[in-house]
């Protein structure tokens, strides 16, 4: 253990990055422990690395006894004598140790103990390397799947994908080169955990930020991003320079930059919307390419009703209805979307008495509405086999919805009759009690 130590705690200080003092320490450490392990736990020691000669060196202390009654801790005035010829009773000294004849032994604790430096302070030098990256993208190598998981090889250490940061449409193959977001840093015994999510609203942002200049440079501003990651997404971009249009720039020259970020994404559609502070402007711009022909803005429940005409009302919506979610998610308000038809029936007051009906749905309403059935009280006395006829629903609904159209009638009218006659007790209650009263 001679040179050949000296040189091996050179390399691993120099590779790994660790301090030599401190690898220096727990070697030190681990010699005592294997010599008292050898020789006796309640020995008197100091280890200590020559590093001149490249070796361990182990003294042993012993206080100097006329009579010697344990060999551990004492030693003989005439034997501490010999050693050193002014020592004196009650003296303490020190002798060398021969720890040759531990051979296999201190060889393994020296092993033992580098082993576990090294990782020691990779986890440390890993964990202060990565603890103030939380919201950066990072380049890594598709290592292996774990339990769903994505193990991600990023040089120094690897990162965890976890399934819920995973793109539902995106497969992932051993050897494939990825970006993604570092969302956590955890600080675990083992070592440290790096958590990416390539499904984070920020990823977009970050994404962008790489690819277009004018944002990294703080010119153009993003406003707000709403992500279904794999699907769509909507970003609302603004200028502080007048002549810099940021839709313009997030695009790039034909496309090129934004196309930059749907292949990274894998096909992710992505809108870029122009941010106003005016709701209406803003949602107006949100909703493209649907156009809107009125908004009506409520700002004490941060609400929005939209008119949109008749044939832009799916394209407002989208499939599923993305496209106004993802307007809504985007602007933080609760949005309405209708078309300019069913707005106008809202102005009706008979028209919300249709939608008393428990089976009656909007689309129903609409259509038996255009049919001229603009009331509960048309909707009883129609005829179901011609109502059936004209909007092609079910005989079987259209026939629940005229009976229960009649039953609402009767109800009204039964409660109607109820009211009047309380109301005509009341008076006749109160008429009693006036002619009741003493003449004066």
């Amino acid at each position: 253990m001679s040179s050949e130590l000296k040189m091996i705690i050179d390399q691993v200080c120099r590779e790994k990055g660790l301090n030599r003092d401190v690898l220096i320490a727990a070697l030190e450490e681990a010699i005592k422990s294997a010599v008292k392990k050898r020789y006796g736990v309640r020995l008197d020691l100091e280890v200590n690395f020559n590093n001149a000669q490249g070796e361990i060196e182990v003294f042993q202390y012993r206080t100097a006894v006329e009579e010697v009654h344990d060999k551990e801790l004492e030693i003989s005035l005439e034997e501490a004598k010999e050693l050193d010829s002014k020592c004196e009773l009650e003296d303490c000294i020190g002798t060398r140790m021969d720890i040759s004849s531990l051979g296999r032994i201190a060889a393994q604790s020296a092993r033992q103990v580098i082993i576990q430096k090294m990782k020691t302070a990779e986890r440390d030098l890993i964990y202060e390397e990565f603890k103030d990256r939380k919201g950066e993208v990072v380049n890594g190598i598709i290592q292996r799947y774990e339990r769903g998981n994505v193990i991600i090889n990023l040089g120094r250490t690897e990162a965890i994908l976890p399934t819920s940061e995973q793109i539902s449409s995106e497969s992932y193959r051993r050897g494939d080169r990825l970006r993604a977001y570092i969302i956590d840093v955890k600080d675990t015994q083992r070592e440290p955990q790096i958590v990416l999510s390539r499904t984070h609203p920020e990823f977009l942002i970050k994404l962008f930020e790489l690819e277009v200049p004018e944002i990294s440079d703080g010119i153009v501003q993003i406003m707000g991003v709403s992500r279904e990651p794999g699907s769509r997404s909507k970003i609302a971009v603004s200028s502080s320079e007048s002549d810099v249009d940021p839709v313009g720039a997030c695009v790039g020259m034909r496309g090129s930059r934004v196309q930059a970020v749907v292949q990274e994404l894998r096909g992710e559609k992505i809108d870029i919307v122009p941010w106003s502070p005016d709701p209406a402007k803003y949602i107006y711009n949100a909703l493209a390419p649907a156009e809107c022909s009125r908004v009506i803005v409520d700002d004490s429940s941060q609400s929005l009703e939209v008119i949109v005409p008749d044939d832009q009302l799916s394209l407002a919506i989208g499939r599923q209805g993305q496209n106004v979610r993802l307007a809504a998610k985007l602007m933080g308000w609760r949005i309405d979307v209708r078309s300019e038809t069913r707005y106008q029936h809202y102005q009706d007051p008979d028209y919300y008495s249709l939608l008393e009906i428990s089976a009656m749905t909007e689309n129903i309403a609409d259509k038996i509405y255009d049919l001229g059935v603009t009331s509960l009280e048309l909707l009883a006395q129609a005829d179901p086999d011609e109502l059936t006829q004209e909007t092609n629903l079910s005989t079987e609904l259209i026939s629940s919805l005229v009976e229960e159209a009649k039953k609402l009638i009767e109800e009204k009218e039964t409660k109607k009759e109820d009211a009047i006659a309380e109301e005509t007790d009341t008076g006749e209650e109160t008429r009693t009690e006036k002619e009741d009263l003493p003449e004066i």
